[in-house]
């Protein structure tokens, strides 16, 4: 497993952005599919992006051409840059990495190590 640490939340307004930031401590190269998942309250938690060691990508459809994910493996730090951002897309960001990119998917059960969390709030 990695130790996950999310940072960059906060509030906005309607057509604002945001940049979330992660920072891994422990091994998150080649093989590692990294990922962020958000969730609302009262609503269970949904994938918003992942990608690929390889630099392969997938998004959700809600936030397709509006979100960016990607990542820098000298750092160890994977981002997420959120633009246009929209009431429904408040919630807590969680940043996570899954041990095989054949788990480089949307379910929650196939990662292995998450953060704590960064609360993204937009305001219409």
């Amino acid at each position: 497993q990695v130790q996950l640490v999310e940072s960059g939340g906060g509030s906005v307004q309607t057509g604002g952005s945001l940049r979330l930031s992660c920072t891994a401590f422990g091994y998150t190269g080649s093989g590692v599919c990294m990922a962020w998942f958000r969730q609302a309250p009262g609503k269970e938690r949904e994938g918003v992006a992942f990608i690929a060691s390889g630099g392969g990508t997938g998004y959700a459809y809600s936030v397709k051409d509006r979100f960016t994910i990607s990542r820098d493996s000298a750092k160890n730090a994977l981002y997420l840059q959120m633009n246009s951002l929209k009431p429904g897309d408040t919630a807590m960001y969680y940043c996570a990495a899954a041990p095989s990119e054949k788990y480089c998917t949307y379910a929650v059960a196939f990662y292995n190590s998450w953060g704590q969390g960064t609360q993204v709030t937009v305001s219409s």
